[in-house]
């Protein structure tokens, strides 16, 4: 009899956890509202949905706590993390100009073509990353290397793809980080990186993009509300202070933020905050100018959960117990059945790591690989995880535990799968390591 299959690469949060009787009240109430339907069927403002602005503004300055209030003006309505990326990269970058895009190593393996579609093919640079995130004196290293290797061939300054605008700034560097419970390594940068990677965007005029969709997210066992609002900053709120402030009106970051992992990838609403100049920037991409903002009606719903307080207790009553559960739950079957056979894992609460965001990232022992165990789980257990190879940005050398890297998502199958699905791994494992076949 096989095997019934298991897929714990899926990066989706399970459908039964997606609160969906609620979404039908808040698009019946915003379908039977006359003095709205006119915005809501219509194109919409460039910026997106105001209210919905306004609303994602204040849940942002309740939870993050930042030293200044967050306004609607630095709000973009936005139709996910990756469709901003891709606006963002349209606005702000230009290939002729913009030199290199610089990217944690493992790093989400999803937004590669969305930068080599912007024109950036073969120049992705990959930089290490350890327990506190992306290694930041290795970034800066590698920028003086490239800075100084292209000081006389730099085509910046001399030739454009793109016409001036005043509404965008051309940046020369990209960074690109999940600083929060990272994809794929559950990583959490520490406060003092970011500091020093604000610092060396500004001295590099680098732009940094950070996917925040997971800061909401944390399943770390007695934290009593869940939030790391007030014990890490995002990229954005540093730069708003750092230093006496931006060194111009576009600043250095943009934080990029999604529904998706929280109410349902088929939203397709996000936002993105930045200065004021750089918000606008961006909502005048030419798809947002011909196209009308992105997902306008969807918008409307979206604000009337936020509004009403519906998402933000359902984040905290509903959907981190669930979270905490199955991540506590993976972990302790890893610990049992994966650990004894030379597996080591992270976050690992019991070692102090502060856990959440949907992963589990794992390290074989040697001399075993990734793309092996991967392999025979899926032919023979009918089992599928994730290869550290995928997590490589394309082109960079990788250490070799990268190679020995496997992501495992605990927000997809149920927690009794979730068990079953790292048992199978361990007869895998241990097979390979035998010698045999499973």
């Amino acid at each position: 009899m096989s095997l019934a299959p298991i897929d714990l690469f899926k990066g989706w949060p399970a459908t039964h956890l997606l609160p969906i009787n609620r979404f039908k009240e808040a698009a019946t109430k915003k379908l039977s509202d006359k003095s709205i339907l006119e915005e809501a069927f219509g194109y919409g403002p460039d910026e997106g949905h105001f209210p919905l602005r306004q609303n994602i503004a204040k849940w942002l300055s309740d939870f993050y706590a930042p030293a200044q209030p967050i306004e609607a003006e630095r709000i973009c309505i936005t139709g996910g993390a990756s469709q901003n990326l891709a606006s963002i990269l349209q606005v702000f970058t230009d290939p002729l100009r913009t030199e290199r895009i610089w990217l944690p190593v493992p790093t989400y393996h999803l937004v590669y073509r969305i930068f080599e579609d912007s024109g950036f093919h073969g120049r992705m640079g990959g930089v290490p990353e350890d327990e506190s995130g992306m290694d930041v004196d290795a970034l800066e290293e590698a920028l003086e290397r490239f800075e100084s290797s292209h000081a006389n061939e730099s085509s910046s300054g001399h030739y454009t793809a793109k016409p001036h605008m005043e509404y965008r700034k051309i940046y020369t560097h990209v960074i690109y980080c999940v600083p929060s419970f990272s994809n794929p390594s559950g990583t959490v940068m520490s406060i003092k990186r970011r500091e020093s990677l604000v610092r060396i965007a500004r001295k590099y005029n680098a732009l940094i993009i950070s996917d925040d969709v997971y800061d909401f997210l944390c399943w770390t066992p007695g934290s009593s509300t869940g939030t790391i609002g007030e014990s890490l900053k995002r990229f954005v709120d540093i730069d708003r202070t750092l230093d006496n402030g931006p060194h111009d009106r576009f600043g250095n970051a943009v934080s990029n933020g999604s529904f998706s992992k929280l109410i349902g990838p088929g939203c397709r609403v996000g936002w993105a905050e930045g200065t004021a100049s750089f918000v606008y920037g961006l909502s005048q991409a030419g798809q947002t100018r011909s196209g009308g903002a992105p997902s306008q009606l969807m918008s409307t719903f979206i604000n009337e959960l936020l509004e009403s307080g519906f998402v933000q207790q359902y984040v905290t009553t509903e959907l981190i117990p669930q979270g905490r559960r199955r991540y506590t739950t993976m972990s302790s079957a890893v610990s049992e059945f994966l650990v004894p056979l030379g597996v080591t894992f992270s976050p690992d609460h019991e070692k102090g790591a502060m856990a959440g965001g949907y992963y589990i990232w794992l390290n074989l022992s040697e001399p075993l690989t990734a793309a092996e165990i991967c392999q025979n789980a899926e032919k023979t257990q009918n089992l599928v995880v994730g290869s550290g190879d995928i997590f490589i940005v394309p082109g960079c050398l990788a250490p070799g535990s990268v190679h020995r890297g496997l992501r495992l998502c605990f927000m997809w199958e149920d927690s009794e799968r979730l068990v079953e699905g790292v048992k199978r791994l361990a007869v895998v494992i241990k097979a390979v390591q035998d010698g045999g076949h499973v």
